[in-house]
């Protein structure tokens, strides 16, 4: 074979494997980023009308419940109840009772003065999910009751009653488990789709919501792009092959030179010394160019691959003042790394102003308490003492009394100590602990070493300081069977070291479910600006927290 024909098979295969390859690439990437973002948008409509209709919910309930129950009318012949159901108080779904089978949603309220129902007129429902905003030709949002059948218009059988429609397909199932999740699969029709799903939860009232487009209509620019990309390849190619045989004369020429003059070398003649053409620097050239070009892009792909996982601490540095691909990825790590910290600082300060307000509201509920409620009760005391003449029931009655003050005492202290405003985190947490060691048998030590002058603890910090402890305590109480604790509480001029220590079972800190008290109490370390490290072997487990002081 000759060079020329094996350096054309060899350089063809090699660009057509290339091109076959990055259309094939190409197409996938084109592909999942599709699927990502048709699923993306799909849930971020199925959530915005989950939440119009929880809301819808909540608010027709609470008016239902203010408003005057002469007043609530409905055709008691349309509905079969059974007991169960009259006798109960809350949402229900009624569409299995209603004689022709329409949906009915309805609030039922049960009490001595008997049952009163209302049906929440469907068309509000209707109305939101018939929103077709970002739905495409195809796209629906519908209901699914806990039967498996419809509770909402179905747009493709709009003729038919809603609950003789069955719809029992992955997604309604996964949601009645509690699973809130998306993915492609069948509908009701035997169409594949692409779907998100959840369940709504209101009261007694159970739904599942779903919003789908069929992967039919989603496909179709993937239809042009394959299309497309296998001309362009069949375009490339050919011209691919034009500019091989180009370049193998380019290649073959020296190497026919050489031979020429080889032959000339072999019949005795080596004067010709001006046959020896050589043109290897320049292709040596062009390689080392190549090599460059390809060390180049490699560099800034891995640059960008990492980019794309997030990795924004990876460096890179542009091969010169006129590489204008490095500078663009240099800028969009930047950008990504800003966005990324205003959105750190956005679900931190969420959660602070959550966790803040729910704090003053506890201490709003332990003013009323101590302020309202105590006072009427140390009146009524007084009033016993003075009043009451019998003194066996003065003595039953005083005791009752003071039973309730000191119980009232105790769930103020628990919404929000009032030592905390006045003493600060110190004397609180003494309180608590000492009033704590006389109902457990539990060995506490807790070691206060907090300035009990100019301490720089803001209130705030000492509220989630004293919310943390109680976690840990009550932990270690109800969970790890624990026989000692030792805690130990430090102020330093630039950070507040909280030290807590038992001797329990001990738990894996990988398999702790979400909501769980560690969990909030990380939260609240998040909250704080401050770290937590957590070491846990049975009969030793640890909690070491530091948050900053604020100046």
């Amino acid at each position: 074979m000759h060079i020329k024909t094996l350096i054309l098979i060899i350089i063809n295969s090699l660009i057509a494997l290339v091109i076959a390859l990055l259309s094939f690439s190409s197409y996938q990437q084109f592909s999942n980023v599709l699927n990502d973002r048709i699923l993306l948008q799909l849930n971020s409509i199925k959530t915005l009308k989950q939440n119009q209709i929880e809301h819808l919910l909540k608010s027709e309930w609470e008016r239902f419940e203010a408003s005057d129950w002469q007043n609530q009318k409905t055709d008691p012949s349309l509905l079969q109840l059974p007991d169960s159901i009259k006798n109960s108080t809350g949402i229900y779904d009624l569409t299995p009772y209603h004689v022709a089978k329409k949906t009915t949603i309805a609030f039922i309220s049960h009490s001595k003065r008997g049952t009163i129902i209302k049906i929440l007129d469907y068309n509000k429902i209707r109305n939101i999910l018939l929103e077709r905003t970002g739905m495409g030709a195809s796209g629906e949002s519908y209901l699914v009751g806990e039967d498996f059948r419809m509770r909402s218009q179905s747009r493709f059988y709009p003729n038919k009653i809603p609950y003789t429609i069955t719809v029992k397909t992955k997604g309604v199932n996964n949601a009645f488990k509690s699973f809130n999740g998306r993915g492609v699969f069948k509908d009701y029709r035997g169409i594949d789709v692409y779907s998100v799903y959840s369940l709504i939860k209101v009261y007694n009232l159970k739904l599942v919501i779903l919003s789908e487009m069929d992967v039919d209509e989603v496909t179709v620019p993937l239809q042009e792009l394959k299309e497309r990309l296998i001309g362009l390849t069949i375009a490339i190619f050919l011209l691919a092959v034009m500019l091989s045989l180009f370049l193998i004369r380019i290649i073959t020429n020296p190497i026919k030179n050489m031979q020429k003059s080889l032959r000339i070398m072999a019949e005795g003649d080596y004067n010709q010394t001006n046959e020896f053409i050589k043109n290897s620097s320049e292709i040596m050239e062009m390689f080392d160019a190549l090599a460059n070009l390809k060390a180049s892009l490699q560099g800034a792909v891995k640059f960008s691959d990492d980019i794309g996982k997030m990795n924004l601490n990876t460096d890179f540095k542009p091969k010169s003042s006129n590489d204008l691909l490095g500078k663009s990825l240099l800028a969009m790590r930047d950008k990504l790394i800003e966005f990324r910290n205003k959105e750190e600082n956005t679900r931190i300060q969420s959660k602070r102003m959550l966790v803040n307000g729910l704090e003053n509201e506890r201490r709003r509920l332990a003013r009323e308490l101590h302020d309202g409620v105590g006072p009427y009760l140390t009146s009524l005391k007084h009033y016993i003492e003075n009043r009451v003449e019998n003194e066996v029931k003065k003595s039953e009655m005083k005791k009752i009394v003071d039973d309730t003050i000191s119980e009232i005492r105790l769930m103020s202290n628990a919404l929000m100590p009032a030592s905390i405003d006045d003493f600060g985190i110190g004397v609180t947490l003494t309180n608590f602990i000492e009033n704590l060691k006389k109902s457990t048998t539990v060995t506490i030590e807790y070691e206060d070493l907090t300035r009990q002058e100019g301490s720089n603890i803001t209130n705030q910090q000492a509220i989630h300081l004293f919310r943390i402890c109680q976690e840990l305590i009550n932990n270690s109480l109800k969970h790890a069977n624990a026989k000692n604790i030792r805690i130990t509480l430090s102020e330093f001029d630039n950070f507040i070291s909280l030290f807590y220590f038992d001797d329990g079972i001990g738990f894996d800190i990988n398999s702790i479910k979400l909501g769980s008290g560690i969990t909030n109490i990380k939260e609240r370390v998040e909250i704080c600006n401050g770290t937590i490290t957590i070491h846990s072997t049975p009969e030793n487990s640890s909690f070491e927290i530091e948050l900053p002081i604020e100046l």
